[in-house]
């Protein structure tokens, strides 16, 4: 029987990179998927190349009223929300100096009130299911500090104390919250990473990506099915006792 059989599922930024991953990987293992995503176009075509387990929605994270449409498209669609998976969010880099209020707004309201209103959105439904699964995604840049992102870091770092709290919050509900720390994943996010690292540390385009692939113990950059089988995992029952984690899945980045 597939892992994920019977349940549906609310993947946020979807349409690309990790989450598309997550998306093709839950599909195969039996999962109705609502592929969520700004990129519209992107999403749609992703739910119509995974067949009929798929649907897309338009979502923007940073805005109630759009999370509030998507959950209701997901539990139109499907019956219901079973697994909400938290994964849209944004990196940017900037020295001390240049953070403004704007900066800091866009990175947190993305990558921390994103997950926060997702969940507060979509829990309702995942308890009238009699529970469920969330998957937050922080980083290996929430586990310690690094120049120029501190932005990215802390928002990051908060989603592992988000993690930790509505853990506790919903585990009377059979609700559990996990998240996932990735390192260094090949995707195109990190190709408009590396172009920040060549401008902050006055390197050729292309270099940082790879001294990083290779500072990496198991001597690669992981690739985005990295992520996705262990995002099966923590949403299968195979994970039924597993609430509060952060799993961190970076080639040995970092040991706890």
């Amino acid at each position: 029987m597939k892992r994920l059989g019977g349940k549906s599922a609310l993947i946020t930024g979807a349409a690309r990179g990790i989450g598309r991953s997550i998306a093709e990987a839950y599909v195969r293992e039996g999962a109705q998927v609502m592929i969520a995503d700004l990129l519209d176009d992107a999403a749609q075509a992703l739910a119509k190349e995974l067949g009929s387990q798929a649907r897309s929605t338009r979502m923007d994270v940073t805005d109630q009223t759009s999370i509030q449409e998507a959950v209701s498209a997901t539990v139109e669609a499907f019956g219901g929300i079973d697994l909400l998976v938290n994964n849209a969010g944004i990196f940017d880099m900037c020295r001390l100096e240049e953070i403004t209020e704007e900066r800091y707004r866009h990175q947190f309201d993305v990558n921390v009130a994103g997950t926060i209103f997702t969940c507060q959105a979509a829990v309702p439904h995942m308890i009238t299911r009699g529970g469920g699964a969330i998957i937050n995604f922080s980083s290996q840049a929430g586990r310690r500090g690094e120049p120029y992102i501190v932005l990215y870091c802390a928002t990051k770092a908060a989603i592992i104390s988000v993690t930790q709290s509505l853990a506790l919050e919903l585990a009377k509900h059979n609700i559990r919250v996990n998240a996932i720390a990735p390192g260094v994943i090949d995707t195109p996010m990190w190709d408009h990473v590396d172009s920040l690292f060549s401008q902050y540390e006055n390197r050729p385009l292309g270099e940082k990506k790879r001294l990083v692939g290779e500072s990496v113990p198991l001597g690669r950059m992981g690739d985005p099915r990295d992520i996705a089988d262990p995002a099966v995992f923590l949403a299968s029952d195979d994970a039924r006792y597993i609430t509060a984690q952060t799993y961190n899945v970076d080639g040995g980045n970092w040991m706890s």
